[in-house]
């Protein structure tokens, strides 16, 4: 690492985007998400598809804690 750097011909704010979204990364268990896989495979669909259908399915279950 350099023990200075010259940032006079930098441009502030060049990769700034103020509507941005920003993704969260889940970790499913190892039993969980190879029950997943499986079901996807077989369903052939997306899993991500798959999982956002199941989380959808018991959203009104979790409203009832906020």
């Amino acid at each position: 690492m350099k023990n200075e750097y010259n940032f006079t011909k930098g441009v502030r704010g060049k990769f700034y985007t103020p509507d941005a979204k920003f993704k969260i990364p889940i970790y499913l268990d190892d039993d969980i998400q190879e029950i997943l896989i499986k079901l996807s495979e077989k369903k052939k669909e997306n899993l991500n598809d798959l999982i956002n259908k199941a989380i959808k399915a018991n959203l009104e279950f979790y409203k009832v804690f906020l």
